[in-house]
């Protein structure tokens, strides 16, 4: 990492809106978020920003088969997202999406340099037509039998068996993914971006750093096979942004895809008062990092940097680039239940032992990760547990049981406090290169070290001897400093538990601080700060990652059987709940799976007016940490006169409700709140000391 400014941009790739976060995707932005909190400790402004990305004929097909609107559909996804990130401490200081007013304006800024400096080129091709759908179709969504191997249902693109690549018009006996009918050949007009005109530039650009040597030394194959021009249209019907001065063709979605992380900046500086334009400039001296899977380098390494140049913006300073995860040796499988969710995940586990975990095994290459769920196990319990938080809950005891909780005032060992000390720029230049793996081995060594000294020590022999209780304090002492280091070069990786540390050791964890040891002061009293696990909890993991796709399949079939019960009631006039007119329901039984759906958070209300077009609503912004906002309307205007006094206090609200569009404006949740109606309706809220976003529980 260079020195250069003190300002950095990070972003991940954006998660597409068609499906739920699962553990591949989750390592990526764990690898990002610890690289942003060691910069922020080194004191750089970062800032921190994702999107959803929502456009493409993926995300319009499926909010067909829901019966649904495409903007209801991601609404959803957008809301499930940002709470499994949330879970898993992911410290974005801006999460937005790709369908937005940021993004088009972008978008359509880039192609319209583009386009006016001649590098985009119009020209007409034949594709594969679904004759009944009226849809021209993506690769993707042509299956057939493989001209080479002759494997039958492949894709498009390329073969699953024999990997050969081809294209859809090579497909034998091809037929739509849509509808099943055979598709035709049909002309039509699209749009290039002129990738080789910037082959030069690129060459340059890839060999000055912004990629590892291993990765411009791959690319220099794609420079071998020859440049090719981009298609970067699509087909009306097709969910995106129309291109300007064009009636039925939209940008393809790997257009405005990475333009959304300059979008979501956009929004998060304009919320700030921070010029957006001058970040853009070819001459800003700010920094820009994307962290990336190694399936995404051709798009980011390629297309992004040269549209960036072509329309005089500046490009990426680096790409940081890694490979895919592995559960137990093997692809992820749904069948096996290694294919699982981040929600999922978050139900049986602490989301630290993986952070731990990915973070024991991470480095600066593409190398593939294997999450081996025995080893998993085995290392949460040696690392975090045995060698970690045993070192404090070992010697804290006695500063609290003989002590009223108060350190000594020196050292027993001040020497070997000050090797631990000394090991930070070792552990600095592991962060900076993202070598998380030999850092992580490296404060093991050390705690290894603290360890041998507590057992030397044996500071529960010494506690037996009242006369020995001065080295008793002092050897105590020196094993929380100990502690108090370890869990400082951990606390990129361990946010949760360096918060709980420092809320029990009473002192600041900060990069500055380690020089100054903790003497003659008070600590609060021990609380288990980390738990065993073992493979029960795995086996249920998986268990209930099987249902998860067993509940998928039978949502599905679910949706296209009330589809049809749906239009049988249309047509025969019936209510479609089978309930006569002013019927009321009786309260059902829900089961504690039922309950589980719902996520409730504590948010603070940031700020609270009347919707003067309404004579219900009130108007909510409300604070969930790390940087999310939300807005709520909520139909408690009666209850309170003065909206402005409710800034600053705890409400309780439904995190995981679907976004709902109202002529207001959207509500991003509900605030729970009581009462039989009128004056008498009565916000939940929380005990003194509850933090914006905590779960409800």
């Amino acid at each position: 990492m260079t020195d250069k400014s003190n300002t950095l941009l990070v972003t991940c790739a954006l998660p597409y809106a068609n499906g739920s976060i699962h553990l591949g995707h989750i390592l990526e932005h764990i690898q990002a978020d610890i690289f942003v909190r060691f910069q922020r400790m080194q004191g750089r402004r970062v800032y921190f920003v994702c999107a959803d990305d929502q456009h493409g004929t993926p995300i319009m097909i499926k909010a067909q088969k829901l019966g649904r609107t495409p903007e209801d559909v991601i609404g959803e996804m957008e809301n499930e997202h940002r709470r499994d990130f949330a879970g898993f401490e992911i410290s974005y200081d801006h999460y937005y999406r790709t369908n937005s007013p940021e993004n088009r304006e972008i978008s359509e800024k880039l192609y319209t340099i583009l386009r006016d400096r001649g590098y985009i080129q119009v020209k007409k091709i034949s594709q594969l037509f679904d004759p009944e759908k009226k849809m021209f179709l993506p690769d993707r969504f042509v299956k057939g039998t493989c001209p080479r191997c002759h494997a039958e249902d492949q894709y498009g693109d390329n073969c699953e068996v024999c990997g050969a690549s081809y294209s859809p018009a090579e497909l034998i006996n091809p037929r739509s993914v849509i509808s099943g009918a055979v598709p035709v050949m049909k002309e039509s007009e699209h749009y290039f971006f002129d990738l080789p005109k910037f082959e030069g530039f690129l060459k340059e650009w890839i060999n000055s750093g912004s990629l590892p040597k291993e990765m411009a030394n791959k690319l220099q194959e794609w420079f071998d096979a020859g440049l090719q021009q981009w298609d970067i249209s699509r087909d009306a019907p097709y969910f995106g942004f129309k291109i300007p001065g064009t009636e039925d063709k939209y940008f393809y979605v790997w257009l405005d895809a990475p333009v959304g992380y300059l979008a979501s900046f956009k929004n998060f500086m304009a919320s700030k008062g921070i010029d957006f334009e001058e970040f853009l400039q070819e001459s800003s001296d700010s920094e820009m990092v994307h962290f990336i899977g190694k399936d995404i380098l051709y798009f980011h390494s390629l297309f992004w940097p040269a549209m960036l140049h072509g329309s005089g913006c500046r490009v990426p300073n680096h790409l940081y680039v890694h490979g895919y995860v592995t559960v137990n040796g093997a692809k992820m499988s749904k069948s096996k239940g290694t294919f699982i969710k981040a929600a999922t995940y978050l139900k049986h586990f602490d989301p630290e032992c993986l952070r731990y975990y990915y973070a024991s095994k991470m480095n600066g290459r593409i190398d593939d990760l294997d999450l081996n769920l025995p080893d998993f196990v085995a290392r949460t319990n040696s690392d975090l547990v045995n060698k970690l938080v045993n070192l404090a809950s070992r010697t804290a005891v006695f500063i609290t049981k003989k002590f009223q909780g108060k350190l000594a005032a020196s050292l027993d060992n001040p020497e070997l406090l000050d090797s631990f000390v000394a090991a930070r720029e070792e552990i600095a230049a592991g962060y900076n290169a993202r070598e998380y793996s030999a850092l992580i081995r490296k404060v093991m060594e050390l705690a290894d070290d603290a360890n041998r000294y507590v057992d030397e020590k044996a500071p529960w022999v010494v506690a037996k001897d009242e006369s020995r209780n001065d080295e008793l304090q002092r050897i105590c002492t020196t094993c929380l400093n100990l502690y108090r280091v370890l869990i400082t070069y951990l606390s990129p990786v361990l946010p949760k538990l360096a918060r709980d540390s420092a809320e029990f050791l009473k002192t600041d964890l900060s990069w500055d601080s380690l020089d100054t040891a903790l003497l003659d002061k008070e600590i609060a009293p021990f609380k288990a700060l980390f738990r065993r696990i073992d493979m029960k909890s795995v086996e249920a993991m998986i268990a209930d990652s099987k249902q998860d796709l067993q509940d998928l399949n039978a949502a599905e079939n679910k949706t296209a059987a009330k589809k049809g019960e749906a239009k049988k009631d249309g047509q025969s006039g019936k209510q479609s709940d089978g309930k006569s007119k002013g019927e009321d329901a009786a309260p059902g039984i829900i089961t504690i799976d039922d309950f589980a759906k719902l996520d409730l958070r504590a948010a603070k209300v940031i700020s609270c007016e009347e919707v003067p077009e309404s004579d219900k609503l009130l108007k909510f912004q409300l604070d969930l940490g790390n940087g999310e906002t939300r807005q709520v309307f909520s139909g408690i205007k009666s209850a309170y006169q003065d909206p402005a006094a409710l800034a600053g206090r705890f409400v309780i609200m439904v995190y995981n409700l679907a976004p709902r569009k109202m002529r207001f404006g959207v509500s991003e949740g509900m605030i729970l709140s009581a009462g039989p109606g009128k004056k008498d309706i009565f916000l939940l809220s929380a005990d003194e000391g509850v933090k914006p976003g905590d779960r409800v529980s």
